[in-house]
C-alpha cells in the first residue's frame, strides 16, 4: 500500500516562503507593540479589517484632517468621529491641546481607547448613550462604511444629531449628489488618501468655510 502521506497536498517553496514573512511581519508588529516606545494611538496600531469595510487614511491625509477638526472645533471644541478612526488616533497624538474627541465605532477593538469609544452601527443611527447630548459637538467628521445611500442617510442622521452645525464627511465621489441631499455639503478640493490605494475616488464634503480648498 502507498504511504498516506503521499496524498497530502504541499505547498510550494514560493508560497511557503510568502508565509513565513507574513508571520515573521506578524511578530514584528507584535514585538512593537509591547516594546516600551510604541504609541497605541498611531494609524495602523489596530490593524484594517476589510471584512468590515476598514481602509485607514494615509499617515498625511489623516493629519490633513485631523488639524482641520481642531480648527473647526474651535478652542475647547468638542469632536466627534463616526466611522473615521484614523483620523481620531490623529487627534490622539495632539493630547494635551485644548479641545476633545470621542469615537462612534462598530469596531469593539478600539474600546481600548476606553471612555471616548462609543460603540455605534449605522443601523441602529440613534441608538446612542444618554449622556451623548443633541448638537454637543462643534464639529463631526464621519466616513460611511459602504458606498450605499441607505449607509450615507443612516450615517446622516447621526451627524445632524451631534453636531452644532460643521459636518466634515469623507466618501466616494460618486456619493456626491446623495451628501448634498442628505447633509447640505459640498466637495473639497482637498483629495484625501488611504494607505492601500482604493479602486473607488474618495472626497471630502463640508457645509463651512473649511481649510481643505
Amino acid at each position: 500500500m502507498d504511504d498516506e502521506g503521499d496524498d497530502i497536498p504541499q505547498l510550494s517553496s514560493h508560497t511557503l516562503a510568502a508565509l513565513q514573512e507574513f508571520y515573521l511581519e506578524q511578530q514584528q508588529r507584535e514585538g512593537m507593540k509591547t516594546s516600551q516606545g510604541f504609541n497605541q494611538y498611531s494609524i495602523g496600531s489596530i490593524e484594517e479589517d476589510w471584512q468590515l469595510s476598514q481602509f485607514w487614511y494615509s499617515d498625511e491625509t489623516a493629519s490633513r484632517l485631523a488639524n482641520e477638526a481642531v480648527v473647526a472645533a474651535g478652542k475647547g471644541g468638542r469632536i466627534a468621529c463616526v466611522s473615521a478612526p484614523s483620523v481620531y488616533q490623529k487627534l490622539k497624538e495632539q493630547d494635551g491641546k485644548d479641545f476633545s474627541v470621542c469615537i462612534l465605532e462598530y469596531d469593539r477593538r478600539f474600546s481600548v481607547y476606553g471612555e471616548e469609544f462609543i460603540f455605534y452601527d449605522y443601523n441602529q443611527p440613534l441608538n446612542l448613550p444618554e449622556n451623548l447630548l443633541p448638537h454637543s459637538f462643534d464639529i463631526v467628521i464621519a466616513d460611511p462604511p459602504y458606498l450605499s445611500e441607505e449607509c450615507l442617510q443612516k450615517t446622516a442622521e447621526t451627524i445632524k444629531y451631534l453636531t452644532k452645525g460643521k459636518i466634515l464627511l469623507c466618501t466616494g465621489a460618486i456619493m456626491e449628489e446623495q451628501a448634498a441631499k442628505h447633509l447640505g455639503v459640498k466637495i473639497c478640493k482637498f483629495i484625501p488618501k488611504h494607505a492601500r490605494n482604493l479602486a473607488n475616488e474618495f472626497r471630502c464634503f463640508v457645509n463651512y468655510a473649511s481649510g481643505l480648498d
